[in-house]
């Protein structure tokens, strides 16, 4: 078969990769991951942020403190020694390269100052303010209203011996060094992150492309198969669903190969088998016409009795056909009633073994005394499955010269028991023997589709139908049916 794959594309067209697998990943999973990063960087760099800050505020507010239990010795002098010891202090503080100190007094004048250049400016930040109202330590972080630039400041109230706060001991900071750590934090943070995003994306892609070739694989097969080139099959790649899924379309494709190549047997085989009776009776039909009254009675009757046998045997495979039919789309139906399953084994045994008797094969009835009761069941589809299987054991078995038939109780069930002692069944082939269009390596006349029938009718009363190689040769026919009501 010459497959157009140009029009299979037109029938089936190509996925858009934005709109398939790899871009619902890239927008689903990256966009979530993408966010977790930018939240991980966000978050980390407002808790190392707080605590610096935190840190940084808890030292300075620690140093306010000890510096006012200091001062608190000269708060008892006058104004004048005390502001000198102020700007003594300021001149002397050792740590005057990482921070500033201030003594600011209540009209935010800064009075002494580790700065020297600064003392007489006036200040006024939150901290200040509120040292002064609440007598309270307090602290700043913003920005320096002289120099525009980021700052933390911690104000500490000094109390005079009366009560009255004369101002406040501040320590001043730059902001910018922190900072700085905090955004160098930050940039290694986000570029972790983004690190941490590109390895996400390069083993999804690897992870979604180790998907995506096998389905377009498994895909391009499909489409294969769908344009008629069944039999081919996928190379299994991967031991997981895919492969799996692979496993299930090889098969597929398998079965329906196989299934369109019993189909083509069997409509050759019901063609052929619908031919040779047809050429028969057309034959001997035309014979008996152009012979008029000269042809000799034994002669007409040999011609008569050659299409009597071969309408019959029309008529048999139509009826089989139909059958087949009935069963595919639902209509074969069963009419139960009781009766006696073994009166019409062996009246169907005697009268085929009449039959048999014409071509040298011995029909033998294993008789027993065993008391099969009635039971539910369609007499004369049970009478149909009974002559199906003579027919087979007669056609397939009957070089043997012989076929045995018996009915039996056994275990609460009916079994009946058919077997010729011809060359038997290829082992390979029993177990698709049963399969509807089937005929094997058989080259006898049929149309494949009697014993899916026949098992079909026994599945109906509930019964399981066998067939094994009999010990010795032959093939063997088990028929199973319940004895109770169905």
């Amino acid at each position: 078969m010459k497959i157009n794959f140009g029009k299979i594309e037109d029938k089936w067209p190509s996925v858009n990769r934005s709109k398939g697998l790899q871009g619902r990943w890239l927008r689903n999973t990256l966009s979530v991951v993408l966010a977790l990063v930018l939240l991980c960087v966000t978050a980390l760099s407002v808790m190392v942020s707080a605590y610096y800050y935190s840190s940084m505020q808890a030292g300075m507010e620690s140093k306010a403190r000890a510096g006012t239990r200091f001062f608190e010795t000269y708060l008892g002098s006058s104004y004048n020694e005390y502001y000198q010891s102020c700007a003594k202090f300021a001149q002397t503080f050792e740590s005057k390269d990482v921070m500033e100190l201030q003594f600011v007094n209540t009209s935010y004048r800064i009075v002494a100052s580790s700065y020297s250049r600064l003392s007489g400016q006036s200040v006024e930040t939150a901290d200040i303010t509120q040292a002064l109202e609440t007598g309270k330590i307090a602290s700043y972080t913003g920005e320096d209203p002289a120099t525009g630039e980021r700052i933390m400041a911690v104000s500490s109230p000094l109390v005079y011996t009366n009560g009255e706060v004369i101002g406040v001991l501040r320590y001043v900071s730059s902001l910018k060094y922190v900072d700085r750590q905090i955004l160098y934090f930050a940039l290694i943070v986000t570029v972790v992150g983004v690190f941490m995003l590109i390895a996400v994306y390069a083993s999804g892609r690897y992870y979604v492309k180790s998907i995506l070739e096998p389905v377009s694989e498994i895909t391009a097969t499909a489409k294969r198969i769908a344009a008629g080139g069944y039999g081919v099959q996928i190379k299994r790649q991967y031991d997981d669903e895919i492969g799996e899924l692979s496993d299930t379309i090889n098969d597929m494709s398998n079965k329906i190969a196989q299934s369109e190549k019993t189909q083509s047997e069997f409509m050759s085989s019901v063609s052929h088998e619908l031919r040779t009776p047809l050429t028969a009776i057309s034959g001997w039909s035309e014979t008996l016409l152009d012979a008029g009254g000269s042809v000799e009675a034994a002669e007409a009757r040999r011609g008569l009795n050659i299409i009597l046998r071969e309408t019959r045997r029309l008529t048999s495979l139509v009826e089989e056909l139909l059958e087949f039919s009935r069963m595919q789309d639902g209509r074969f139906k069963l009419n139960v009633s009781m009766g006696d399953i073994r009166s019409e084994f062996e009246d169907t045994v005697f009268m085929y073994g009449s039959r048999l008797q014409q071509e040298k094969i011995k029909l033998e009835y294993l008789e027993n005394d065993d008391e099969i009761p009635v039971i539910p069941c369609d007499t004369s589809r049970m009478r149909q499955v009974f002559l199906n299987i003579l027919d087979n054991a007669a056609k397939h078995g009957g070089e043997g010269g012989r076929i045995t038939a018996e009915i039996r109780l056994e275990d609460q069930q009916v079994v009946v028991r058919i077997r010729d002692f011809g060359p038997g069944i290829a082992e390979e082939e029993l177990p698709l023997i049963k399969k509807k269009f089937y005929k094997g390596s058989s080259k006898a006349r049929g149309s494949g589709i009697g014993l899916a029938v026949c098992e079909e009718i026994v599945t109906m009363h509930d019964g399981v139908l066998e067939i094994t190689n009999a010990e010795g040769g032959g093939t063997l026919v088990t028929i199973r049916l319940p004895i109770g009501e169905k």
